[in-house]
């Protein structure tokens, strides 16, 4: 089942220590915070997100997950779809939080040094598991972005969806959290190279980066700094 059927914008609700953040490249230490994750999840909502994407920061870096508290809040609190990214690495864990009512799981670290995780979790709960393949300088990196892999994001989306991915995250590292805009040749290279849907992150800082995106073939798109700074509404959004 496609679970972005119409496309949608995504708020983000990245999480360190108990806060909102967000990052500059995915680098510790430029973090700008945002404050309490329920508050900014039900702003969110109440704004008109379908879905929210949440980011156990602390668990990327850690491999850890060290926020459970809040997003189990955020799960009480809200009535909309919600994926959690960030420190999940066995399918046990994923296959817990899927049964606790989250809708999606996105792995990233696990699926690239494990892609059998990806079929594991999928057969207990189907078109539940995105694949985050981040890129910098055009290849996948994990462990927070800290590391590099050798894959080509492209060659690597397609072998996920034959092993049950519903669907591909891909952020571009090179312009995550700089405000300055999306590269949408990347997107389009992952686009077609599968048949599920690809939600795209990285960049988008104006309503014309949100067209360009879907124009470049991304079934969603994550918004985090332009929305959390103000540089257009949800709503504007919601409406392109």
């Amino acid at each position: 089942m496609n679970p972005f059927p119409e496309f949608e914008v995504i708020p983000a609700v990245d999480m360190q220590d108990g806060e909102v953040v967000q990052l500059v490249q995915g680098e510790r230490g430029t973090e700008k915070t945002y404050g309490d994750p329920v508050e900014a999840a039900q702003n969110w909502v109440e704004q008109g997100a379908r879905t929210l994407h949440l980011v156990d920061l602390d668990g990327a870096f850690e491999g850890e997950r060290q926020n459970a508290a809040a997003v189990e809040a955020i799960r009480d609190a809200v009535d909309v779809s919600l994926q959690l990214g960030g420190g999940i690495r066995t399918a046990d864990d994923a296959i817990s939080l899927l049964d606790s009512g989250l809708d999606r799981v996105i792995l990233g670290t696990a699926a690239v040094e494990n892609p059998a995780i990806v079929r594991e979790i999928s057969e207990v709960h189907p078109d539940s598991v995105l694949v985050s393949l981040d890129a910098k300088d055009g290849e996948v990196v994990v462990s927070g972005w800290t590391e590099g892999t050798g894959l080509d994001p492209a060659e690597a989306a397609g072998r996920y969806e034959d092993l049950g991915a519903v669907g591909i995250l891909f952020t571009d590292v090179d312009v995550e959290g700089k405000l300055d805009g999306v590269h949408t040749d990347p997107v389009r290279r992952v686009v077609d190279a599968v048949d599920i849907p690809v939600v795209a992150s990285g960049g988008v800082a104006t309503l014309d980066d949100v067209r360009e995106l879907r124009e470049a073939g991304a079934a969603a798109v994550v918004v985090g700094s332009a929305l959390y700074e103000g540089r257009f509404t949800l709503e504007d959004a919601l409406a392109v």
